[in-house]
């Protein structure tokens, strides 16, 4: 989450960014389910450290995937806008591999027949089935290791992130699913201290950044709602992760609309005593609904930024004011105006916004008693257990600080920036009856010699 600290100066404003960023780690393994620890570029090591993943690691990674992938057959691999996918027909595949395939998921089961977005779900009574569809095509892998489509290069659905989803609706409803990597109280406290002992005409130099960093410390990464050793998690901390890095301006965003946050930021916008504290949330329209509850259509691009200003008190403790800052706000609609872009070209947003989708849709389920209505069970789906289903990585902890700086006029600003919210029982809750959607599941019903998926 985002922290800014201001102090006044007589000279010019030094733009000082203090972010959870890390220098390059290698890719770790383990066992046999222990697939990579290099997810949308990041990694994570046996302690828990989260950095930015090698060239190498990564190049690793990807050849390893390439080497394990098969490609989708026939219709599978050809692009379509209607895509579905039976959970009843899902559940029976898994079983199926778990009797009869040694436990070993074929790729079409793990990437979800290639769907790259949950767009509608429609409920089938009579066929005790509950069918998800959207935009799905064939699969390949990315420079950084990451399955996407053959045509568009955005990613797929996986189904190990769908299954934490559904098996952790409940921690959603009560708690929700967050992430946020954050300074400790006393590394704002040691933060404070030291610069009490810098004065006012002082410029930036090495010493002076690597003193801050010293104070700061290792910041803490915080998973709520989801296991932290799941694929589901890595998601989360990696889009925090990579947003903190493009806003701070240690990276380039891939999209010439978005500039850094340190770019951006005016002098006459800052405010001095106040810190900007930036989050991802949902970001879906009302959901369109059929009048009986048996067809429904997520709307909307999924996902925004936000932002609220804090105060950090002298005892390193963090109040919320219930107030936007101007400048926070400008990059914050910026971050949002850009996402489906960016998702396109980043994938661990894209994969960011997937995850959203499948916890919506978790909700929906859960809410509407959808598994009641169709008479359904998915025992392989719901057993969090399922080593077939699960990759295992390391759990992420910490973060090293690092400082990014620059000349902005007369104040001291010191920020840093993240965070992560799915509040999908919010957006579950909000629907609107549509009268197309009636007809809309009835066309989209499963025909004669379809298998769990068909377009």
């Amino acid at each position: 989450m985002i922290r800014t600290v201001s102090y006044l100066s007589t000279k010019s404003l030094l733009l000082l960014v203090v972010t959870a960023l890390a220098v390059p780690t290698a890719a770790m393994a383990g066992h046999q389910n222990f697939r990579s620890n290099s997810v949308g570029g990041i990694s994570i090591d046996a302690q828990g450290v989260v950095g930015l993943a090698s060239v190498d690691s990564q190049r690793m990674l990807r050849a390893e995937m390439v080497k394990a992938l098969e490609k989708a057959p026939g219709e599978l691999n050809a692009p379509t806008e209607m895509r579905k996918v039976s959970l009843r027909g899902l559940n029976a595949a898994i079983k199926d591999a778990q009797e009869n395939n040694l436990g070993v998921l074929p790729d079409e089961v793990k990437y979800l027949a290639g769907l790259q977005r949950i767009e509608y779900v429609f409920v089938y009574p009579e066929e005790n089935d509950i069918v998800l569809a959207g935009p799905g095509e064939g699969w390949t892998v990315d420079d950084h290791g990451a399955v996407v489509g053959v045509t568009t290069g955005r990613p797929v659905l996986l189904l190990e992130d769908l299954a934490v989803a559904l098996q952790s609706v409940d921690n959603a409803r009560n708690g929700g699913i967050t992430c946020s990597i954050d300074p400790t109280q006393q590394g704002r406290v040691n933060f404070k201290q030291y610069m009490s002992n810098v004065t006012r005409a002082s410029q930036m130099s090495p010493a002076l950044v690597q003193g801050i960093e010293r104070a700061m410390g290792m910041q803490d990464v915080t998973v709520q709602g989801v296991p932290q050793t799941s694929h589901f998690a890595r998601v989360l901390v990696g889009a925090d992760y990579r947003m903190k890095r493009i806003a701070m301006g240690h990276d380039k965003a891939p999209v010439r609309g978005l500039k850094s946050f340190v770019e951006t930021a005016s002098v006459a916008v800052l405010n001095a005593n106040a810190a900007p504290r930036w989050w991802l949330a949902c970001n879906y329209e009302p959901l369109a609904k059929s009048e009986d509850g048996l067809a429904w259509q997520l709307r909307g691009p999924g996902v925004k930024a936000m932002t609220e200003d804090e105060i950090i008190t002298a005892d390193g403790k963090v109040q919320q004011t219930g107030k936007e800052g101007l400048a926070a706000k400008a990059w914050a609609d910026k971050m949002t105006a850009n996402y489906e872009e960016l998702s396109g070209e980043d994938k661990i947003f894209g994969e960011l916004r997937n995850i959203m989708d499948m916890c919506v849709v978790a909700a929906l389920i859960s809410k509407e008693n959808m598994l009641k209505k169709a008479n359904l069970d998915l025992p392989m789906l719901g057993d969090a257990a399922n080593s077939m289903i699960q990759s295992e990585y390391y759990a992420p902890k910490n973060v090293p600080s690092i400082v990014s700086a620059g000349k902005k006029g007369r104040n001291w600003v010191i920020t840093v920036s993240g965070g992560v919210d799915i509040d999908s029982w919010t957006v579950a809750s909000n629907s609107e009856a549509v009268p197309t959607m009636q007809p809309l599941r009835e066309q989209n019903a499963k025909s004669g010699d379809a298998t769990w998926w068909w377009n």
